[in-house]
């Protein structure tokens, strides 16, 4: 009896619903981004620049500038011209192996970013305080428990958990595992956004639930109305299937290549043989390590640039995650957003009934 008493009073109860419970779920995670949903948008190099970053936070998301291989004076242009299209928050994603890293984040300094994230590995010495110094939030990339829990003692305000279903870089283990392994250890430290392989609302639901703050998505942005990608690398995306986007091999063991993913094509084939170059710089002392992993990072760059902006999808590198299959058209960011919005409230509210 007293269920159903109980029951049409909670059904009638706006904060019941699925939409309520969706809100209640980010809003930790929107009010460290400084957004009204908290979904960031993955920095995809050559993608996500001022238009796509810009669009994503005027429509209420967190936008991310790829700084990528960017000089100082490059990044500095790339964040004012972001400034002039959106008064939003939206983040600035550095590359810790940037041999100017210390300069680019005096850029992001100067202009009062107030999120920058770090990628590519550990933060090297000096640049958490450098960031932190000027007020920022530091956002960093952790692959396993233990590199997540040095880098929540060493300091960093959120974290992001990429699994092996997204695009670019890539670690060995699916989101889902990362998720379960991850969430209950650290969700209660710092903010926890995860990543890799997310194309519906329905997922975001589920991270939610399990204690993450937030998502963050690139594939299911790449063919927003918005963003600046060539025609050709929207309709590869468009025409993709999940199973399209597969991991770069690595073939010299002492060339600790991280696994990029992207759509098969020549430019596959390309990558091995860049590798070997490399290998063989490295055997014959013409380079060092460090060098040679700076080798295979510019080398990316300008395949992915042949392809995102150039069109050529046939020998650039067309890096896209896994959910590539749920991309089917070019839409605006704001209506991405909002499906993926209904999708998890739709989600959440079935959960109650």
């Amino acid at each position: 009896m007293t269920d159903t008493l109980i029951a049409p009073a909670a059904a009638a109860d706006a904060s019941f619903t699925g939409a309520a419970r969706l809100a209640r779920r980010m809003e930790r995670g929107a009010a460290f981004l400084g957004a009204d949903v908290a979904i960031m948008a993955g920095a995809m190099s050559w993608v996500s620049e001022r238009h796509l970053v810009a669009a994503m936070s005027n429509a209420g998301g967190f936008g991310v500038i790829a700084c990528g291989a960017m000089t100082p004076e490059l990044l500095d242009a790339e964040i004012a011209g972001t400034k002039a299209l959106t008064t939003r928050a939206f983040g600035v994603n550095l590359i810790t192996m940037h041999p100017q890293l210390t300069d680019l984040i005096a850029v992001c300094a100067r202009h009062g970013v107030g999120h920058v994230v770090l990628a590519g590995g550990l933060p090297p010495k000096g640049s958490l305080e450098a960031i932190k110094a000027s007020g920022a939030k530091v956002i960093c990339f952790a692959p396993t428990l233990a590199l997540a829990k040095k880098l929540i003692r060493s300091g960093v305000d959120a974290l992001v958990i990429e699994g092996m279903e997204a695009g670019g870089h890539i670690g060995p283990v699916s989101t889902s595992v990362l998720a379960q392994e991850m969430l209950p250890e650290i969700a209660d430290q710092v903010p926890v956004f995860v990543a890799g392989g997310i194309g519906r609302g329905e997922a975001i639901a589920g991270y939610l639930d399990m204690g993450a703050a937030g998502v963050q998505l690139g594939t299911r942005f790449v063919c927003a109305t918005e963003s600046i990608a060539h025609a050709n690398f929207k309709k590869a995306f468009i025409r993709a299937s999940a199973r399209d986007a597969v991991a770069s091999v690595q073939i010299d063991p002492r060339l600790p290549v991280i696994p990029v993913r992207a759509l098969k094509n020549a430019g596959s084939d390309l990558f091995t043989a860049k590798q070997r170059e490399v290998a063989q710089s490295l055997d014959e002392g013409a380079v060092a390590m460090a060098e040679a992993q700076l080798q295979i990072e510019h080398y990316w760059a300008g395949a992915l640039r042949r392809a995102v902006i150039d069109g050529d999808v046939e020998h650039g590198s067309v890096m896209a995650g896994q959910s590539v299959g749920m991309v089917t058209k070019e839409e605006p960011v704001a209506d991405i957003i909002a499906a993926l919005m209904t999708e998890a409230a739709e989600a959440l509210d079935r959960r109650t009934r």
